[in-house]
């Protein structure tokens, strides 16, 4: 359940910490703004960057013992702990600082979490939800980085029909992958907790026999 925790943690400071900033934008700007580094929320914003970064990388901890339990490729788990570590970095490096632009790239590494686990579970018959689910989002997340490469070519016609609104397009990254993490997150809990009801019937006492109680 880390993995819905930070995002939970991300709306926070997309949305609760923008109110300290005066006159932000969230339709115009980017959420690195929030915490740049003349921003009277630059610390707030880092901190809360840190616990994000922490609660992905525990959930990255969790993929990955899910996925040995399973059978299944780690690969998922492991790209999720590199997007821990790019927001880490995000968090640590305000903008304009030069390596935070280069660790916000490096988040593209992560994102490609969905299309792993798409394909690590697709043979699994109980993961056929998941799966499916995994594919979509992985889909949604490709079509969200390819509105947000228009950054590359400034003069582009793609940046000028993004510009106005460039803060939705990033938050559209943020917002594909949000939802992967938090529906495979739950989806994954209630599977540890209880695979095909086995933890569920064992912790529930049994009423001893006359014979077992002699």
């Amino acid at each position: 359940m880390f993995g819905p925790l930070a995002i939970a943690l991300l709306a926070f400071a997309v949305v609760g910490l923008a109110q300290w900033v005066p006159g932000y934008s969230q339709v115009h700007q980017t959420v690195s703004e929030i915490g740049e580094m003349d921003s009277p929320a630059r610390v707030p914003f880092a901190l809360t960057g840190l616990a994000i970064a922490a609660c992905i990388g525990v959930f990255a901890s969790g993929l990955r013992r899910i996925s040995l339990d399973t059978g299944h490729s780690t690969v998922c788990a492991y790209l999720t702990a590199c997007l821990a570590v790019s927001m880490a970095g995000v968090a640590i490096f305000a903008f304009p600082h030069p390596l935070h632009s280069y660790f916000g790239l490096s988040e593209l590494v992560g994102y490609q979490a969905p299309l792993a686990m798409a394909l690590a579970w697709r043979t699994d018959p109980r993961s056929r939800g998941l799966a499916a689910f995994s594919w979509i989002m992985a889909i949604l997340m490709w079509l969200a980085i390819l509105a947000n490469v228009s950054t590359i070519d400034r003069g582009g016609a793609l940046w000028a029909y993004e510009r106005p609104v460039y803060g939705l397009v990033q938050r559209s990254l943020f917002v594909a992958w949000g939802v992967w993490c938090t529906g495979a997150g739950i989806v994954l809990y209630r599977r540890a907790r209880s695979p095909d009801g086995r933890e569920d019937r064992d912790s529930t006492p049994q009423p001893r026999s006359p014979t077992a109680t002699a």
